[in-house]
């Protein structure tokens, strides 16, 4: 249903963005429920895919973050309407100006997700040029593999001068189905030829295509506007590609990553929570270490709670894709092991940059010995509070966590990271008993 009420603005508090600490009161009790908002990493592909639509998109549960602001600015930029109130999102496309004078340089070097667009824009225009992409400093994330499968469908694709140029070259105008295998299972190259090959002619076989649940998601609501994708979820999609796209209103999925965050919350404070909403297969490899770990978690419906055993024990984790353990959750659960019995082995395998928080966690009187992106965590530290900073998103809820568990009040800085993936963070916490307040310069605390 499209969106009346457009006084209402989906912006983000410009006083709660400008402060820049967090003041974090450690070995606090938590207690209740907290509600999990709409999965981030879906929200911002899913307003990518309105692009493909001739008709207005209308999403709801869409996360008041800052990457979601963004994006939104990017879509704007291209001439696109938005209709917002609190949590929905209705996306007009009916006009789409696409002259690389009025697109936000800044915005796209600032997201990563910028990069999703060029996929529809590609199959729905016929040619685009776009700002290359950026976000957290955590790996080198390439897009050969999103270049290589749209060559595949037959685009031209040239970098020039930090752009992305891409063009159809078939007299059609149209990109025409392939059989494309990505050398790596990547997130964003899957859902940048998912999306592009929903236009094309003819049918896409995608295989080693990536299996999170957020490329599910997507496909979910492509196949809504009237795609054709099948097996979205295993490492084989085939797409038979559609004339056009219909408009939609979908719900955005709730955050993964968010509702894993909550859980090593309970578990590091050793305290008792309910989180919802969730979908628990999306958090199986997680529910499934924290309770080799000590804590006892009960599912009841989309509702998950968790109980942890005061002696908590040490377990070793491996990132890797879908279904394995998320990086996301590396270092909020390097935190945790942090205040456990016993030694721990954390093996990052899909950032090679994943370890910033490591000195930080340090600081604090965290024992940690690093080997290249292996990390051993000899656990159940006397943990003090200090002052800390975040380098990237996921890092920065991490030092949240630890900080929680620390003696004394510390000072989280890097809130502008943390902003981009949580929404309320600290507000949901203090709900249940955390004592975190935001501010706008460095507290005195009894902080060393």
């Amino acid at each position: 249903m499209p969106i009346n009420n457009t006084e209402k603005q989906l912006t983000l508090n410009q006083d709660h963005l400008s402060s820049k600490y967090l003041q974090v009161l450690g070995s606090q009790g938590l207690s209740g429920h907290i509600r999990v908002s709409g999965a981030k990493n879906s929200a911002l592909v899913l307003m990518a895919a309105a692009l493909l639509a001739d008709r207005s998109v209308c999403l709801s549960n869409v996360p008041l973050l800052a990457d979601v602001e963004a994006m939104s600015k990017l879509l704007v930029s291209m001439g696109i309407e938005l209709r917002r109130n609190k949590n929905q999102l209705e996306i007009i496309t009916s006009s789409i100006n696409l002259s690389p004078k009025d697109l936000s340089c800044e915005v796209f070097h600032s997201l990563r997700a910028s990069f999703f667009c060029i996929g529809p824009l590609l199959a729905r225009l016929g040619e685009v040029k776009i700002p290359l992409p950026g976000g957290c400093k955590i790996g080198t994330r390439p897009i050969d593999e999103h270049i290589q499968g749209l060559r595949a469908l037959g685009a031209r694709v040239e970098i020039e001068n930090d752009y992305v140029v891409a063009k159809l070259i078939s007299p059609q105008k149209r990109l025409t189905g392939a059989q494309i295998r990505f050398n790596c299972k990547s997130v964003g190259a899957t859902e940048t030829i998912l999306m592009a090959a929903t236009l094309a002619k003819g049918m896409t076989i995608l295989e080693n295509a990536a299996q999170e649940p957020e490329i599910q998601d997507l496909a979910t609501m492509l196949n809504k506007m009237g795609a054709k994708i099948k097996g979205a979820g295993t490492s084989r999609i085939t797409i038979e590609g559609v004339d056009r796209l219909n408009g939609c209103s979908y719900m955005v999925m709730p955050d993964r990553i968010e509702a894993g965050t909550f859980l090593i919350a309970s578990a590091i404070t050793r305290s008792p929570l309910t989180i919802s909403p969730v979908i628990p297969e999306h958090l199986d490899t997680v529910i499934l270490k924290l309770q080799e770990c000590g804590c006892l978690i009960e599912c009841s419906g989309d509702t998950l709670s968790i109980i942890p055993r005061k002696n908590l024990q040490a377990v070793d984790i491996t990132t890797s894709p879908f279904p394995g353990f998320p990086t996301d959750l590396q270092a909020p659960f390097m935190a945790l092991m942090a205040t456990v019995k016993g030694t721990s082995k954390i093996e990052e395998t899909v950032f090679e940059n994943r370890m910033q928080h490591i000195g930080e966690f340090q600081r604090m009187g965290a024992k940690i010995l690093l080997e290249g992106n292996t990390a051993y965590v000899i656990g159940d530290n006397n943990l003090k509070a200090t002052s800390i900073a975040a380098g990237d998103l996921r890092s920065c809820a991490a030092m949240v966590l630890v900080s929680l568990a620390a003696n004394g009040t510390s000072v989280v800085q890097g809130l502008e990271h943390l902003d981009r993936g949580y929404e309320d963070f600290a507000e949901k916490l203090n709900a249940v008993g955390a004592n975190i307040l935001r501010t706008y310069s460095v507290p005195l605390t009894n902080h060393e």
